[in-house]
This record gives C-alpha cells, sequence and structure tokens, in this order.
C-alpha cells in the first residue's frame, strides 16, 4: 500500500469516526434535558465540530509537503507562546529576550527542522538559548523578581517551541522500510494524543468517580484516565499499519503517548490553575486557545520522537 492510498484510508476512518461523534452529539441534545447534561453535550459538539476543522487544517498540510507542515506547527508554537505569555506577565525589562524568543529563537528552531540538523536541532534551545535568555534580560540592569521572570520565559520557549518542534522534526527520521511515510507517524501521535483525551473526557463524565487531581483538573478521573487511555491504546495498535511498528510495538508506543499527554495536560493545567485562568484562550470554540490543544502534544511529542529515534533509526 503507498503512502496516499494509506493517508486515504486513514483521512476515510477519521471522517466515518466524526460522523459518528457528530450524529451521537446531535442525539444527546435531543435527549438529554439535565442543565449539566445539556453542557456536557454542548461541549462534546463543540470539540467534534473543532476536531473536523483541525483535522481539515491537518490534511491540506500533508497534502501540500513538509515545508507547510512545519510552517503550521511553527505557526502553532508562536500563538500558543503568545497566549502563554500573556498569561503569565513579563516585564518590560524583559523585552529583548521576548523579541529573541518570537523572532529569531522560533523560527531558527524550525529552520533547523526544515534543514534536518538534527544536531543543532536538539541542542540549540536547551543550551544556547536557555543561557542567552537570562542574559539579554539581565542587561536591563532590573534584579526585581529577576528569577520568576527568566523561568516564565525559559519554560514557555522550552514547552511551546523546542518540545512543539518534535512533531514536525517526526518528517526528518530516517526509518529503514519507511521512507516517504514520515508524515503518517506524525498523524499517529497526534490521532493518538487527542483521541486519548477526548475519550478520557467522555469516559470520565460516563463512568468518573475518582478524582486524580481535584485540585489541579477536577474533569481528570481514574476511570477516565484508565478506560479512556486503554481505549486509546487500542486504537493506536489498530493503526499499526501506517507506522513503521509492530502491533505490539504500536500498542507500547500508544500507552507512552497516553500517559505523557495526560501527564502534560496535567502540569499545564495546574500552571493556568496557578495564573487564575480556566483555558489558555479562546481561539477554537470548545477546546479554549491553541495552548490548550497543544498542551499534551508538548510531553508526548519529544519522548516519542526520541523513542522512536533510539529504537528504529540506524
Amino acid at each position: 500500500m503507498t503512502p496516499m492510498e494509506k493517508f486515504t484510508w486513514l483521512m476515510a476512518g477519521i471522517a466515518v469516526l466524526l460522523v459518528l461523534a457528530s450524529t451521537i452529539s446531535l442525539i444527546l441534545k435531543k435527549r438529554v434535558s439535565s442543565e449539566s447534561g445539556i453542557q456536557t453535550v454542548e461541549n462534546l459538539q463543540q470539540r467534534v465540530n473543532a476536531w473536523w476543522v483541525m483535522i481539515g487544517i491537518f490534511a491540506v498540510a500533508f497534502l501540500l509537503g513538509p515545508v507547510a507542515t512545519i510552517v503550521l506547527f511553527a505557526i502553532m508554537s508562536y500563538l500558543a507562546l503568545r497566549e502563554f505569555l500573556t498569561l503569565t506577565p513579563t516585564s518590560p525589562y524583559d523585552h529583548r529576550a521576548l523579541f529573541m524568543a518570537f523572532f529569531v529563537i522560533l523560527p531558527v528552531q524550525y529552520w533547523s527542522v526544515h534543514d534536518q540538523w538534527y544536531g543543532f536541532f536538539s541542542i540549540f534551545i536547551p543550551v544556547y538559548a536557555f543561557l542567552l535568555l537570562p542574559s539579554l534580560s539581565v542587561l536591563a540592569q532590573n534584579t526585581e523578581n529577576f528569577l520568576e521572570r527568566t523561568a516564565k520565559i525559559q519554560w514557555g520557549v522550552m514547552v511551546i517551541i523546542y518540545c512543539v518542534s518534535h512533531v514536525p522534526a517526526l518528517l526528518i527520521l530516517d526509518i529503514p522500510g519507511f521512507s516517504g511515510q514520515n508524515a503518517l507517524l506524525l498523524f499517529y501521535l497526534l490521532l493518538i494524543v487527542q483521541i486519548s483525551d477526548v475519550l478520557q473526557y467522555v469516559c470520565g463524565k460516563l463512568w468518573g468517580k475518582t478524582k486524580v487531581a481535584p485540585v489541579v483538573s477536577p474533569a481528570k478521573t481514574l476511570e477516565g484516565l484508565v478506560l479512556g487511555g486503554g481505549l486509546a491504546v487500542l486504537v493506536g495498535t489498530a493503526m499499526w499499519w501506517i507506522t513503521p511498528f509492530s502491533p505490539l510495538q504500536a500498542a507500547g508506543m500508544a500507552l507512552i503517548i497516553v500517559i505523557m499527554g495526560f501527564l502534560g495536560g496535567l502540569v499545564m493545567s495546574a500552571v493556568k490553575r496557578s495564573l487564575g485562568a480556566k483555558d489558555w484562550g479562546s481561539m477554537i470554540s470548545g477546546h479554549g486557545g491553541m495552548m490548550d490543544r497543544l498542551d499534551s502534544v508538548c510531553f508526548a511529542a519529544p519522548v516519542f520522537f526520541h523513542i522512536t529515534r533510539y529504537f528504529f533509526t540506524p
């Protein structure tokens, strides 16, 4: 089966699932009468509608090629970083560092992905950007809350630019017997992350009783994690045919993605709560802001990338 045939079958399967989800949400909307039930169904509808849009965007990027995909994720990182720094106010003394983050570090990081320069891509932000950002801020000669201010910018750059850039970086992996199909691996990661989020939400609403971290994220339950995460692993296992993995390997990879995605969502929720915010933004109806869609990806992408590179490339 050619990469395009695999992509066509994948898109057809996703379209069927979204049609089914849309139909179910319409049926539930007519049958549910309680206020909490109506809110849950409306939230589900918004999520499904947003999914239609997001899948369409990713499909177009796939068809346009690697450059379009890299540019798409660069834009997503830019928007998410802007949301992050809007909720974590910075000082006028940090303007040099902020300019460097948005207009130098971000494009250089994604350029290194396009250039397939793994050695530079992997150390540019953790080493050079990490040291450069506080150096620029200190030149303003203001020490008030210096550590807190620096940590906010460094954390945003590390999580939102460096970690997210590992998604399009999957395109540069040289996997034997998988040439020309790396975009499918990118889809695999994103689909498992997003399907896991949705299934955990649904299972949590239906059967959730035990709160995992009620202060941090009241909606996350142990039942939702186990049942929803388990179903996402089954989906990941069933999708082994679009990856270089065997069914057993695909199950292990899906499990890793689910666990890291859950932890990413939990950590970023803790950051939001500490700032007194419910969502990072309101860009995507039913999904909050761009950062709300990338929180799970931030943790899952680098781990998935490096495990794949270590075990499946020469």
